[in-house]
């Protein structure tokens, strides 16, 4: 059976454990590497490496950041009327490509996930909640991925800040069931935000 040189072989293996990267994409990603001149090699782990150090979370939003605040809790000219809660950082990203929001984030790092380990404690909800008590939002969004974890993390949501005093809504299911908000298309996501509607019990 046919085998890699070893240093070769672990880093494939290596770029295999990257979520969405198979085989097949891992030994092109790993040939691509060893057609690089040494220099750009290095460059590559430097940024990696810097990323690393420098990159960490908001402590207002839990977005990722190299500033504190984030860029987005320190922008004066967004609205603090809403606050859309997502799970991950990258969430942010593909919510601000629509262009249709203007509110604040808050990240939960995670979704209720029995099976991986994930309950309620995982999420750290008592800085969401300190945060909507000192704030004026008359509006939370809760963006979590239209998927089983997604939809129990919402209900979850709803359970421990209806009594809040703020409008809960959740964004409309123009997002296809089953899949991660991240892979939907602009269009898809700016109707869902414009669909949302309110959770009630």
């Amino acid at each position: 059976m046919f085998e890699y040189a070893r240093p070769l072989h672990d880093l494939i293996e290596e770029l295999r454990r990257i979520p969405g990267i198979g085989a097949k994409t891992a030994q092109r990603i790993a040939f691509y590497f060893l057609g690089l001149p040494t220099e750009d090699v290095d460059h590559l782990a430097d940024v990696i490496k810097d990323a690393k150090q420098k990159i960490f979370y908001c402590s207002r939003c839990n977005n990722i950041t190299h500033v504190e605040p984030c860029l987005i809790c320190s922008d004066a000219h967004r609205s603090d009327d809403a606050l859309c809660i997502v799970e991950e950082p990258f969430n942010i990203s593909s919510i601000e490509k629509t262009g249709a929001f203007h509110g604040r984030y808050h990240v939960l790092l995670g979704a209720l996930s029995p099976l991986r380990g994930r309950g309620p404690d995982e999420l750290r909800l008592e800085k969401l909640i300190k945060r909507i008590r000192e704030s004026a939002f008359k509006e939370i969004i809760i963006a979590t991925n239209p998927n089983v974890e997604g939809e129990a993390t919402a209900l979850y949501l709803l359970k421990v800040l209806k009594d809040l005093g703020v409008r809960i809504t959740r964004l409309a299911m123009g997002l296809p069931v089953g899949s991660d908000l991240d892979f939907a298309d602009q269009v898809t996501i700016k109707k869902a935000l414009e669909g949302r509607t309110e959770l009630k019990e």
